[in-house]
């Protein structure tokens, strides 16, 4: 069976390809997809799988198979607020980009659908197929779970996937402690305006704001233990729009990264005290604005294995490594914290170009062909679930 419904996800490559490009054309943010929502609904009612939206309609929850036991299988729908520059003949031309390939996932989803309902009596229970929004801002999974997703019928295990753009097609790769947690913050500087030639008659957020990032930047240097892994950027500083003016505020946005629960406590404690203090000797105000706070992506090793051994068995052509690890966040962990999960990476570099991006660059490509290896292990693992 397994070989089998690796042959049947080939022999739709083209269809999966064609639903590939018409998705990458209409690229939508955040929590809010009405057109992508509508396209997956389309092909669900195409295929005769009965399904129900949450999230305003945003998230699209298909299921398939009966039994009292359930596996989710999830794909991420939305992209990025960035302008294209990849030259693709279906290249998105509304602003937005899926730089990093949900429009593979959702296409590979809706391909595994195609594939399940054709063998639907041979499913050992319920497969929900679930289609996320807000990926990218770690709301959708959360999102989801308020509305009910991992009920009715409630989910026993879970399991998901990405491409990646710098592995070739046909690694598989996976891990048990695959994702950092993540930790985005704002921090809000408000001094007092001033002209710049007169700075004793002001209070300035710019110069606290630079204290404030060199001493984050020494936090991780000096009391993060170097056995830790843990990152801390900041991605933003923001202030003024003049010269010769001292503005009234300063942002600057950043993200923690770690795998250890001890460390990001601590470091989050420290971000805190660091802000404080540093903008008590500048005299400004300082605010704390937490964007987001997921959870490091546990997978279940034995389950992971199971999937692991059913992959190798479809095809010689694919080549699966374990021991993923990695400082990227997936809010697939707030499943992963519920119920059981594994989470694969599908390699999808571009062949045909002579450079490769990384996710999230204006430039990168992701091949096609990456499609129905995808499509097939989400159709193997449904297939392959081991209900207890």
């Amino acid at each position: 069976m397994n070989t089998k419904i690796f042959q049947e996800a080939m022999e739709i490559q083209e269809e999966l390809t064609k639903w590939r490009h018409e998705l990458h054309k209409i690229p939508e943010i955040g929590l809010v997809l009405p057109k992508t929502s509508a396209f997956v609904q389309k092909k669900l009612a195409e295929f005769q799988i009965p399904f129900e939206t949450k999230v305003e309609g945003n998230c699209v929850v298909g299921c398939l198979g009966k039994g009292e036991q359930c596996l989710m299988l999830r794909a991420d729908m939305d992209g990025l607020p960035m302008q294209e520059e990849t030259g693709l003949p279906y290249a998105s031309e509304n602003g937005n980009m899926h730089a990093c390939g949900h429009d593979l996932h959702t296409a590979a989803l809706l391909g595994a659908a195609k594939l399940l309902k054709a063998h639907e009596r041979e499913l050992k229970g319920c497969i929900k197929l679930l289609f996320q929004p807000a990926e990218e801002t770690f709301l959708g999974a959360e999102a989801a779970i308020h509305d009910g997703v991992l009920e009715n019928p409630k989910v026993d295990a879970a399991v998901g996937l990405h491409v990646a753009s710098e592995f070739p097609v046909g690694v598989v790769a996976y891990g048990t402690q695959e994702y950092a947690s993540v930790y985005g913050f704002k921090i809000i500087l408000t001094g007092k305006g001033t002209h710049g030639a007169m700075p004793q008659n002001g209070i300035d957020p710019i110069n606290a704001g630079v204290h404030i990032y060199l001493a984050l930047q020494e936090l991780m240097a000096r009391e993060c233990d170097p056995a830790e892994e843990a990152a801390l950027t900041i991605g933003q500083f923001t202030a003024g729009n003049a010269a010769n003016v001292i503005p009234e505020q300063a942002v600057l946005q950043g993200t923690l990264r770690t795998f250890d629960e001890k460390t990001h406590v601590q470091m989050i404690r420290r971000i805190e005290e660091v802000v404080s203090g540093v903008a008590a000797t500048y005299r400004v105000r300082a605010e704390i604005e937490v964007l987001s706070d997921v959870p490091v992506l546990n997978c279940e090793e034995s389950q992971n294995e199971h999937f692991a051994k059913a992959f190798k068995e479809m095809s010689p052509e694919l080549k699966i490594f374990p021991d993923v690890h990695t400082m990227g966040s997936e809010d697939f962990a707030f499943y992963a914290q519920k119920v059981p999960s594994s989470y694969f990476m599908v390699g999808a570099k571009q062949e045909e170009t002579a450079i490769s991006y990384a996710h999230h660059n204006p430039k990168v490509c992701f091949s096609d062909k990456a499609l129905p290896i995808a499509a097939s292990i989400y159709a193997c693992a449904a297939l392959n679930w081991q209900i207890e």
